[in-house]
């Protein structure tokens, strides 16, 4: 059966522009990758508050698989001491191999999910990276990156 994945970041855009896209999209379940989802920071996409919202207001339901975030260590290596890019994706890629990720969720799990993560681009986020990972575990998976028209510059 065909997989089709969507992946999203929130960063640097408003709550309308963001479940627009995944309104339009057809997404049905959101997978927060995130390894902290539920700093104030992360504003209307905080845990708790996310999952209230993507149910009442799009009817989409959500869950966390903390697996497919990296470790506290990998992170903090990479965003807070100028790590290389080219670096993490060794590393978090070791990681999601190790962890084998392709157990944690089935293919049918995944089918019009949306890994989400901060990050506005995916270019150098992890749910770039586990999409990749999962395409090559599971053939039949296509990705597509949601990036609303409404993004901040």
């Amino acid at each position: 059966m065909p997989v089709r994945l969507f992946t999203i970041g929130f960063a640097g855009t408003g709550a309308r522009a963001f479940f627009d896209a995944l309104r339009c999209a057809g997404v049905r379940r959101v997978i927060d990758v995130r390894l902290n989802n539920t700093s104030q920071l992360a504003g209307f996409t905080k845990r708790d508050d996310l999952a209230f919202f993507l149910r009442e207001l799009a009817g989409i339901e959500y869950t966390h698989v903390p697996e497919l975030a990296p470790t506290a260590e990998i992170l903090a290596s990479y965003r807070k001491h100028g790590g290389r890019w080219d670096v993490f994706e060794k590393e978090f890629g070791a990681l999601i191999a190790e962890r084998r990720v392709e157990h944690v969720l089935s293919p049918g799990a995944l089918h019009m999910g949306c890994l989400l993560c901060s990050e506005r681009l995916p270019h150098r986020c992890h749910r770039r990276l586990v999409a990749e990972y999962l395409e090559r575990r599971w053939p039949g998976v296509a990705t597509e990156h949601l990036v609303s028209q409404n993004w901040a510059e």
